[in-house]
């Protein structure tokens, strides 16, 4: 019984990639950024379960760039050095000695363990932060807010060399100043300014909800821009979901063809949105005439 039980799996697995060929083929040389929010970061099974996906789809042609968060993270760094943060209308205040523990946290701890996971997984990756080679130029968002920059300018040529040399870039959301100064940028809009200056096939926002909901609660798998103002407008988008949409908006207005806001929780949820029929989460894309 238990042969028996053993070749059912493997004829499944057999079967599984057979039917995910045509995904495999409509995929090669498509450029995927990935958004791995802190809270989808997990566990180590989970980083590695993450680390294998990201290396499979650069072993079938695709060229995945990850762009990290790592607000848990941070919160937890700052509280442990003792680091009092200030917040002006619910956000945070990045001062000089706030700014030396985040870029310490996103380029250090939360880069390198995601560069290791992928490594260890049988990749190459390199990890990196906007501030290398000017990928990524900011102005302030908010005078307010100290050292919160919003990307104006959006260099990836380093990104294109590296997926030339087989490379896996993993990018912290830094960014340089016009006057040298360092600025922390929100992970979702670093990852749609990448995307769009890539023209990504997709940009992939790792989360830790199921996807954008209608009013009964239900996860819309497939939605427009259209779509997705009028929800928002009417209130059914709202709280957290709104930037995050926004940025999907933002990104698919720069040239990225298609965004997925999915459960990065979920095992195996980037293969199964690009690999397979079903999909995972909410697609967001112009509508096709």
């Amino acid at each position: 019984m238990k042969t028996q039980s053993m070749n059912r799996d493997w004829i499944a697995t057999a079967r599984t990639l057979s039917e995910a060929l045509p995904y495999l083929k409509r995929y090669v040389g498509a450029t995927v950024v990935i958004k791995l929010g802190g809270h989808a970061m997990g566990s180590d099974e989970g980083m590695a379960s993450f680390a294998r996906d990201v290396v499979l789809m650069n072993l079938v042609g695709v060229h995945p760039v990850v762009v990290h968060g790592g607000g848990p993270m941070i919160n937890d760094m700052l509280k442990r050095l003792g680091v009092e943060s200030q917040f002006i209308r619910g956000k945070r205040v990045t001062d000089a000695a706030t700014m030396e523990v985040v870029e310490m946290v996103l380029s250090g701890t939360v880069n390198k363990r995601i560069v290791q996971a992928i490594n260890a997984q049988g990749g190459r990756a390199v990890g990196l932060s906007g501030k290398d080679a000017n990928m990524i130029v900011c102005d302030p968002t908010d005078p307010e807010l100290g050292l919160v920059g919003d990307p104006v300018e959006v260099t990836p040529d380093v990104i294109r060399q590296l997926h030339e040399d087989g490379y896996i870039p993993v990018v912290a959301p830094l960014g340089a100043g016009r006057e040298g100064e360092t600025f922390n940028i929100n992970g979702d809009t670093a990852a749609g300014a990448i995307a769009a200056a890539l023209k990504a096939d997709r940009l992939l926002l790792l989360t830790d909800v199921s996807g954008v909901k209608n009013a009964e609660g239900e996860v819309m798998t497939q939605l427009t821009p259209e779509n997705v103002k009028e929800l928002t407008d009417s209130g059914v988008i709202a709280g957290g979901m709104i930037p995050k949409t926004q940025t999907a908006l933002d990104a698919i207005a720069g040239g990225v063809r298609a965004v997925v806001i999915l459960d990065g929780r979920a095992p195996n949820a980037t293969l199964l949105e690009l690999f397979t029929d079903h999909g995972a989460g909410s697609l967001i894309r112009r509508e096709v005439k």
